[in-house]
């Protein structure tokens, strides 16, 4: 029996009927040119009928909302769905489907999590192989973004001839290898209290610290955030938009303008939902922020949530890009530094005070028109390596993320070979034709990139040789 943190706690005691807390991920593969008509019918019968229980934390159920503990009734058709999309199927009909299923709540009396196989998905062009999809979810209070990744990498092969006979939920035992890396780590009592007094000090410290910076541009506190119609109470309907965009664009503007390619993500997005909230003449005066988590494991585990956030100004008030780009450079930088002074206690402990307005304003809903940002920007790490599933190419993977009353939208991505694979999750009545970001995220790529070579061409940087001290921190 393992007890909930906090934070698990928290996304549980969140989750309402039109604010299901769980996360997920979209796989998209290619069916391998020397397979037979039924070769996903055979990956998920050799999952239906497989002896091997599943592993942590997969095998993790809900005592009472205070404690995990083994799961000792598994049933594999609650959790395995294969559905087959009406033939030829795009990926319009997938993100539809996915978008339904990315909307309804798990079972708390179960394991938090589903897996559906889906297929005749056509090909991404003619003459290419078909196509099949895994759609994963698990929920929040059992892993954080960076340990689902971790999942999912480990749970697949590198080589396209290893055959993976195991279900996705019993890696464990694929990886026995890697069991002591992977479980949450064991600590007495007396050295979590004592590390959480020894935290007093430095947090308040950086409190103090934030009041005297409170002039400064790039400091972001909980009540700059404008209201917004990305600040609406949500419905229970999810439209999930996904997109794939050259990994290397990212990194040539950073590298021109010698920022974090964090950086220019948050600027491509913040330009694209600038361009977004004009079209439907809602642009707030003020500039928009965005809750930016940032990962704090320092081992393999994949238990819990281990990450912090910082308020990044994303500077979708000014027309101009550079400016932009400089404005969220700053506000990023500011929380970097901050964190980089700090351990992973002093960080979470930091994290509960200065944002307890917002979970407070979550948990109650009393102040709905006085948000502490406006939208949730995530960045995952994926693997730079091919995946495959006996021999079926991963092609692409996205990403799916929560939303919740008062931020209607949350854009995850996670890098993938040479791509960065966008997912844009939002409620569908609050925040119509979301699939519309996908084009004015290629818009605003495009102007970053015209406009870092002009830059280039002048000798103008936005950044600095020390700031690649802080790349590592990005999220």
């Amino acid at each position: 029996m393992r007890l909930l943190t906090a934070v698990d706690q928290l996304f549980l005691l969140l989750e309402s009927r039109k604010q299901p807390m769980h996360v997920g991920g979209l796989f998209l593969f290619e069916v391998p040119d020397t397979a037979d008509s039924d070769f996903v019918y055979q990956l998920v019968k050799q999952m239906q009928d497989s002896d091997v229980p599943p592993s942590f934390p997969f095998n993790q159920v809900l005592e009472h909302i205070a404690f995990w503990q083994k799961d000792k009734n598994f049933d594999v058709e609650h959790h395995l769905h294969h559905v087959a999309l009406p033939k030829p199927a795009r990926v319009r009909e997938l993100l539809m489907y996915v978008s339904r299923e990315h909307g309804r709540l798990l079972d708390r009396a179960m394991p938090l999590w589903e897996c559906h196989v889906i297929e005749g998905i056509q090909p991404e062009n003619e003459g290419d192989p078909e196509r099949f999809a895994l759609y994963f979810k698990i929920h929040h209070s059992l892993v954080d973004g960076i340990a689902a990744m971790r999942l999912v990498q480990k749970s697949l092969s590198q080589s396209p001839t290893e055959p993976v006979t195991l279900p996705i939920w019993s890696l464990m035992a694929r990886h026995r290898n890697h069991v002591n890396a992977i479980l949450p780590s064991k600590r007495s009592i007396r050295r979590i209290i004592k590390e959480q007094i020894s935290t007093i000090k430095p947090v308040f410290t950086e409190l103090l610290d934030n009041l005297k910076n409170s002039g400064d541009d790039g400091y972001v506190g909980t009540f700059d955030a404008p209201m917004s119609i990305l600040n609406k109470r949500i419905s229970a309907s999810r439209r999930i938009a996904a997109q794939s965009y050259d990994i290397q664009r990212f990194n040539d503007i950073a590298d021109r303008l010698k920022i974090s390619r964090n950086d220019v993500v948050l600027a491509v997005c913040a330009g694209a939902i600038r361009r977004y909230l004009i079209s439907m003449d809602a642009l707030p005066s003020k500039p928009l922020i965005a809750f930016v988590p940032m990962s704090l494991r320092t081992d393999n585990s994949v238990s819990g949530n281990q990450l912090s956030f910082v308020l990044a100004n994303l500077g979708t008030h000014l027309d101009d890009p550079l400016r932009r780009i400089q404005l969220i450079h700053r506000s990023m930088n500011s929380g970097k530094r901050r964190f980089r002074r700090m351990n992973q206690a002093q960080v979470i402990n930091y994290s509960v005070i200065a944002y307890a307005w917002e979970g407070i304003n979550l948990a109650t809903g009393l102040f709905p028109k006085k948000q502490a940002f406006n939208l949730i920007i995530s960045h995952v790490p994926g693997s730079e390596k091919p995946l495959y599933w006996n021999g079926a190419r991963l092609q692409s993977l996205y990403p799916a993320s929560i939303v919740f009353n008062g931020q209607a939208m949350n854009i995850t991505l996670a890098s993938y070979l040479d791509k960065i694979e966008f997912g844009i999750a939002a409620c569908s009545k609050a925040l119509p034709h979301v699939q519309d970001m996908l084009a004015l995220i290629e818009e605003e790529l495009t102007l970053l990139e015209t406009t870092s070579k002009t830059l280039e061409f002048q000798g103008i940087t936005v950044g600095s040789e020390s700031d690649k001290a802080t790349k590592k921190l990005a999220p």
